[in-house]
């Protein structure tokens, strides 16, 4: 069986832990209104985009130039039939250093194909990983307010 969790992955040369320190910069690189700790373990945030998607994360790891992961504790995505569907999800960053590149490896467990949302919601992860937040770490600057594309 195959791996149908939305995942995108791409190397830098910056550092693991350049890298994990923008992940948890999380206003940095994701667009909408953000309401809570995004570094600490155990925090809770709150996402907020229009009246489009709001969503509650809660940090379940966060280890050092290694790993971040999100619980998605509440969902409301408003384009969709199932309103939840990303509650009880989970949002997952891994670093691994590969030669002289840290790669990072993104998977929202839990966005498959089988659920409504899986294209338009593949499509902003697409954006916000592969262009915003690896401009954060590559640049020093994220953009997460252009619109994906």
């Amino acid at each position: 069986m195959t791996n149908q969790n939305f995942t995108a992955t791409f190397s830098v040369d910056q550092s693991p832990q350049e890298v994990f320190d923008a992940i948890n910069n999380v206003r940095g690189w994701w667009s909408g209104e953000i309401d809570g700790s995004t570094d600490k373990l155990g925090a809770e945030f709150t996402y907020q985009y229009q009246d489009i998607h709001r969503s509650t994360q809660r940090i379940t790891e966060l280890v050092a130039g290694k790993k971040v992961a999100w619980h998605v504790l509440d969902a409301q995505i408003n384009f969709v039939k199932n309103k939840r569907e990303w509650k009880g999800s989970d949002i997952v960053f891994e670093i691994t250093r590969k030669g002289r590149k840290t790669e990072l490896r993104f998977t929202h467990v839990g966005l498959v194909p089988a659920i409504e949302c899986y294209g338009k919601c593949a499509g902003a992860w697409g954006f916000y990983i592969n262009d915003s937040l690896r401009s954060l770490i590559t640049t020093g600057k994220g953009d997460p307010n252009r619109k994906e594309s």
